[in-house]
């Protein structure tokens, strides 16, 4: 164990000679760059980059700011840009990962993936942050289970030229009772393993030496806060909340490019450990995590690139000494049992309903943490989209509905509008990255299953002249009165209503001009429709009009043209006064 802490470098102790070192090896190496986002570490702002490592205190790391390895990647990168990342076994070997190793972290950008897809974490971070904190669990050294034999340990982090962490397990991962170490092939402090700490081999236990469970746990960590790692500001971010220091981060992006251009899989226990130089002794400084105090030296010098400078006795021009800007506090991740982690369908069936009428079914979302658990007391905002006029219960169109205990939250009941056509509804939760579901639903026309004449009286008309009688017909649905059903009229030639009539009866538009079809007639509140004035041209005959419904019902009613028979016109009757005629004799 202590030539495994003697290849590692104390952070916050590193001196400006061997940083210089290490970024001129990565110049040098012709490794892929490390891309920082603006404005975070490397920028020089040692604020941005969580400088300050041997404050004293874990500052909410996952590792409490723990050694690390410090190698960066080989001269020659694994592959050529462009060229395919299988690279065969006999590759160089910095680029092989364990079998086992290489899984785990595979394992666990699938499990993210589907809890939370939106972090987009890749798992050669997980790779790049295990060789640097472990050197792959010391070259894939893990029994069949994924456990690192033996298991893996920091030193104790007794503010010794490390953070000053008290024992928080018991002893129960780290074998310390007094102070905390770092556990594992990803070196996590047991106290942050108690809020992190995952099951992903499924085997009943949270065992931080367990690659499979300490991976998809470390995945967790760096997803927390809503952190979305394909962007570069979120990633440099997610690395500096694993380990406080621009040197780590300069390490870890080294790595990750390497990996990114090509890894191949090599058998357990043959990787290859990092070397690195003897750390340097503890030196204490101001607020250090030695505990002792020291002078401030004349000259202020920064411990490594990006860091801070020991204070210095005075300001040009100013009277008094000054002191070291304290550095504002980093927020803690929020633990995977608090972090909002997916949003799911809770089993909505199909929304459906006709104009006019209430939905059956409710949209009902199921809210996960970042361990997949239900989540209570989230905000999810419901809203109705589209052009069919359909609300939420009391008009609204927009509604918010927390998450119950069982992680579910269900809108209240839509009200379709009286416009038959498709819509959605879409359901957010969740702030920073949002997560969002959207559903889509119909409203369909009334319809009726029958239409009929409200009387039987015949309907006839002389050639040129209007029908004297109007149609009258009622639509129901299930016996009852179907109001508001879409009717087509239509003159046919034949009682099926195939072939259209071009003669005949016809109805006018708003124009006055003939037409023979209408199809912007609806029901009223009985179900019942009256039909505007029905003319005759001057062919004479018998016709039919087909009157349908929405749902399929239909009528087939007879018109006939004619004109008014002839009549003779009858001798009147004698006068019964007048005297008839004499005869003669």
């Amino acid at each position: 164990m202590a030539a495994h802490i003697r290849r590692r470098l104390r952070k916050g102790a590193t001196t400006t000679a061997v940083a210089a070192a290490a970024v001129a090896a990565l110049a040098a190496s012709q490794a892929p760059a490390a891309t920082l986002a603006d404005g975070s570490a490397g920028s020089g702002d040692p604020k941005a980059a969580g400088e300050d490592t041997a404050s004293g205190e874990a500052d909410g790391a996952a590792t409490g700011n723990s050694p690390y390895y410090t190698d960066l990647p080989p001269l020659v990168t694994p592959d050529k840009p462009g060229s395919s990342s299988n690279l065969p076994a006999a590759g160089r070997a910095e680029a092989g990962i364990p079998a086992s190793i290489l899984a785990a972290y595979k394992q666990a950008e699938r499990t993210v993936s589907t809890t939370d897809p939106s972090c987009r974490l890749p798992w050669q971070l997980l790779a790049a942050i295990g060789k640097v904190e472990s050197g792959q669990a010391r070259g894939g050294r893990v029994d069949a289970n994924g456990t690192a034999s033996p298991r893996i340990l920091g030193p104790a982090l007794n503010g010794q030229g490390f953070a000053l962490i008290k024992d928080t397990d018991g002893g129960a991962y780290d074998g310390d009772a007094v102070h905390d170490r770092a556990v594992g092939p990803m070196q996590f402090i047991p106290s942050t393993w108690a809020s992190w700490g995952q099951d992903a081999n499924g085997d009943g236990r949270k065992d931080p030496n367990n690659i499979y469970d300490a991976a998809l746990a470390a995945g967790r960590y760096l997803c927390a806060n809503d952190r979305d790692l394909a962007l570069a500001a979120d990633l440099d971010q997610a690395v500096l909340s694993y380990n406080r220091s621009t040197e780590y981060l300069r390490t870890v992006r080294s790595w990750f490019s390497y990996y990114q251009r090509g890894t191949h899989e090599i058998p357990d226990g043959t990787g290859t450990l990092p070397s690195t130089p003897s750390t340097p002794a503890p030196s204490p400084r101001p607020g250090g995590g030695s505990g002792s105090s020291a002078t401030p030296s004349p000259n202020p010098s920064p411990s490594k690139p990006g860091g801070k400078p020991s204070p210095g006795p005075s300001k040009p021009g100013g009277g008094g000494s000054t002191s070291p800007t304290p550095k504002p506090p980093t927020p803690k991740p929020t633990p995977p049992s608090a972090t909002f982690g997916s949003l799911e369908n809770a089993g909505t069936g199909p929304l459906r309903a006709t104009a006019g009428q209430e939905f059956d079914e409710r949209v009902s979302v199921l809210a996960r943490n970042a361990v997949g658990a239900p989540l209570a007391k989230v905000p999810v905002t419901f809203t109705v989209t589209g052009g069919t006029g359909t609300l939420f219960a009391g008009g609204r169109k927009t509604v918010t509905v927390r998450t119950g205990t069982d992680g579910t939250a269900t809108a209240p009941k839509l009200q379709a509008g009286e416009k038959a056509g498709e819509f959605t509804v879409t359901a957010v939760a969740g702030t920073g990255r949002p997560r969002t579901l959207t559903y889509a639903a119909t409203v369909t026309a009334r319809q009726a299953d029958a239409i009929a004449r409200t009387d039987e009286k015949a309907l006839v008309a002389t050639p040129g002249e209007k029908f004297a009688d109007a149609v009258t017909v009622k639509a129901t649905y299930k016996d009852a009165a179907a109001a508001g059903v879409a009717v087509t009229a239509t003159m046919v030639k034949d009682p099926l209503g195939v072939i259209d009539n071009d003669k005949g009866p016809y109805f006018k538009d708003a124009k006055g001009k003939p037409v023979r079809t209408l199809t912007t007639l609806t029901t009223d509140a009985d179900g019942q429709l009256r039909l505007p004035e029905i003319f005759a041209d001057d062919n004479e005959g018998t016709y039919l009009l087909r009157l349908t419904t929405e749902g399929g019902a239909s009528v087939v009613i007879e018109l006939t043209v004619k004109a008014p028979e002839e009549t003779t016109p009858e001798e009147p009757a004698p006068d019964a006064t007048e005297t008839p005629a004499a005869t003669k004799p």
